[in-house]
């Protein structure tokens, strides 16, 4: 297992697709993509558009959203997996979101491809300057918990997620010092 980061690129298509439609119609943490799109060669275009927007400095990006570093993560040149670095925290996701956000293809957890990939994003964020990274998971993620206490995560706090009054979801939060 060699693994690897990339920026998102229409020659990884097929590996792309694959790896979204394994999905399926849930949310892709780290993908930006919206729920339940298609695991087409338009929506692989608009995830490079968009991970080129988000990547600009002098982007005018949407109300609420914030600088982003999109990339593909990537087992001997095959996607795997997602994840995104965000470069700053607004309101929500200081409270909810936090500046790292992943995700790996279902068939291919618990392989330790997650802990290499954040691993990966942590010396960049280090590289670039950052004191600390704040991540969040759903409480009942242990795997995503453990991924990050394995890379130093402390625990903040856990708090109800939006909209748990009717989900009864708890969100954990942790900073990693770098």
């Amino acid at each position: 297992m060699t693994i690897s980061l990339a920026s998102p690129s229409l020659t990884l298509f097929d590996s792309w697709s694959k790896t979204v439609g394994e999905f399926g119609d849930v949310h892709i943490d780290g993908a930006g993509l919206e729920r339940g799109r298609a695991a087409d060669r338009a929506a692989c275009d608009a995830s490079v558009e968009r991970a080129e927007l988000y990547a600009d400095p002098a982007a005018t990006l949407p109300e609420g959203h914030v600088a982003c570093d999109y990339f593909w993560i990537l087992d001997d040149g095959e996607v795997v997996g997602f994840i995104a670095f965000r470069r700053e925290l607004n309101a929500w996701l200081r409270q909810h979101g936090g500046h790292i956000g992943y995700s790996v293809r279902p068939s291919r957890r618990r392989q330790g491809i997650a802990r290499a990939a954040l691993g990966l994003v942590l010396d960049r964020a280090r590289a670039a300057g950052y004191d600390r990274v704040m991540l969040s998971c759903d409480d009942t993620n242990v795997g995503s918990y453990r991924t990050i206490e394995s890379a130093g995560g402390e625990l903040e706090d856990v708090i109800d997620e939006p909209g748990a009054e009717a989900s009864g979801n708890r969100l954990r939060r942790h900073w990693i010092a770098l």
